[in-house]
C-alpha cells in the first residue's frame, strides 16, 4: 500500500511537472488565437511568423552570442577550478570551492540585483557585456560540478608515467589529460549553453536597451495576439533544450565509459 501511494505521488508530480511543457506543442499547433479547448485546427502560421519577426531575431542572435560566450568563458574557469580542486591540496581550498560554488544556492534575483548595484556603482554601462559576466558567474558552478565528475576518475599513475618518460606538466595535460577529459568539457559547455540560452532574471536586470530571447519572450505575454506565436517559440526552445542536454549527457557518458569509473548519476 505504501509502494502504491509513493509511486501515485510520483505520478501526479510528474505531470504537474511537465504538463505545461506538454500542453505547448498542443496550442502551437492551434490555429486560434485563444489558448483553450477546444482547439480550431492544425496550422503552421505561428511557426512561420517567427522567421519573419526582426525583433525576435535581433533577441535570439543576442542570446546566441550571450550563451555560446558564456559556454567558453564558464568552461574555460571550470577546468582551472576543477583541476585544482581534484589534483592538489593547499590553504583555503575548500572555502574557496565553497564561495565558487555559492551562486548555486543564491537566489539569482540576489544575485542579479547585486551585480546591477555592482556595476552601476563602477559606472560600467549595461549591455550584452554584462549579461555574459552574470551569466558566466551563474554557470560556472555548474560546469565546475562536470568537469569534477571528469577529473576525479583519472587514473593518477597514467600523469605519473608521463612524468617518468620525460614530459613536462604542460604536455601532460595537453596530451593525456585533456584527451580523457574531452568528453566532460564537451558536456560542460553544452550545459552552460543550454543555462545561458533560458536565464532570464539577470539578463533582465543587466541587458540594459538590448534585449535577450527570454526578455523579448516576457515582454510579448502583454499581447494576447501574439500568445500563439510564443507557443511556437516555447516548443522550438524546448526541443533544442532537451536535444542539448541529451547530447551532453551522452559526451558525460562517454567520458566516464572512457576513464572506466563509476556512474553515480545524470546531471539531476
Amino acid at each position: 500500500m505504501k509502494f502504491s501511494g509513493l509511486r501515485a505521488y510520483a505520478f501526479l508530480y510528474l505531470v504537474f511537472l511537465y504538463a505545461p511543457i506538454a500542453l505547448l506543442p498542443v496550442f502551437a499547433f492551434n490555429d486560434g488565437t485563444v489558448i483553450a479547448f477546444p482547439l480550431k485546427g492544425f496550422t503552421l502560421k505561428w511557426f512561420a511568423q517567427l522567421f519573419e519577426n526582426e525583433t525576435l531575431a535581433g533577441a535570439l542572435t543576442n542570446s546566441l552570442i550571450v550563451a555560446f560566450s558564456t559556454s567558453v568563458l564558464a568552461t574555460t574557469l571550470g577546468i582551472f577550478a576543477a583541476r585544482s580542486a581534484t589534483r592538489y591540496n593547499y590553504p583555503g581550498k575548500a572555502g574557496a570551492m565553497g564561495l565558487i560554488m555559492l551562486p548555486l544556492v543564491l537566489p539569482e534575483i540576489i544575485v542579479a540585483v547585486s551585480l546591477l548595484v555592482v556595476l552601476l556603482a563602477a559606472g560600467v554601462p549595461l549591455s550584452i557585456l554584462t549579461v555574459i559576466l552574470g551569466h558566466v558567474l551563474v554557470a560556472t558552478p555548474y560546469a565546475i560540478a562536470v568537469l569534477n565528475a571528469a577529473f576525479s576518475s583519472l587514473d593518477r599513475s597514467l600523469e605519473e608515467a608521463a612524468y617518468d618518460l620525460g614530459e613536462t606538466k604542460w604536455s601532460t595535460f595537453r596530451l593525456i589529460i585533456l584527451p580523457l577529459v574531452t568528453p566532460g568539457i564537451i558536456s560542460s559547455a553544452l550545459m552552460a549553453f543550454t543555462i545561458s540560452l533560458d536565464e532570464f532574471i539577470i539578463a533582465f536586470f543587466l541587458a540594459g536597451e538590448q534585449t535577450t530571447l527570454p526578455t523579448y519572450i516576457y515582454s510579448q505575454l502583454r499581447f494576447p495576439k501574439q500568445i500563439p506565436m510564443i507557443m511556437a517559440l516555447g516548443t522550438v526552445l524546448v526541443v533544442c533544450s532537451v536535444m542539448l542536454l541529451a547530447t551532453a549527457e551522452y559526451f558525460r557518458r562517454r567520458g566516464i565509459a572512457k576513464t572506466g569509473a563509476k556512474d553515480t548519476g545524470g546531471f539531476l
